[in-house]
C-alpha cells in the first residue's frame, strides 16, 4: 500500500494542478512498481508560508521581497 506525501507551500497550486500531481504520482507507482491504483494513497499537505522557510527567512517574507518580474531582490 504505497503512501506518498507531497508538501507544498499553501496557495501555489490550483485544484487542477493538485489533481494532476495526484494522478501523476499514482501513474508512476502503477508503472514502476506494478501497484494497484486502488491501494495507492497520495496526500498533498499545504504548509502555510509563515511555517516554511529557506535562507533563514519564511517564504512569506521572501516572497514579499520579490520584484515585479517575479525574481527575488535578495
Amino acid at each position: 500500500m504505497p503512501y506518498v506525501k507531497v508538501e507544498i507551500a499553501k496557495g501555489i497550486a490550483s485544484v487542477e494542478q493538485k489533481k494532476a500531481v495526484i494522478k501523476g504520482m499514482t501513474d508512476v507507482l502503477v508503472k514502476e512498481l506494478g501497484r494497484d491504483p486502488e491501494y495507492i494513497f497520495v496526500v498533498i499537505d499545504e504548509v502555510d508560508t509563515d511555517n516554511w522557510g529557506r535562507k533563514g527567512q519564511s517564504l512569506t517574507d521572501l516572497w514579499s521581497q520579490r520584484t515585479p518580474t517575479g525574481s527575488e531582490s535578495t
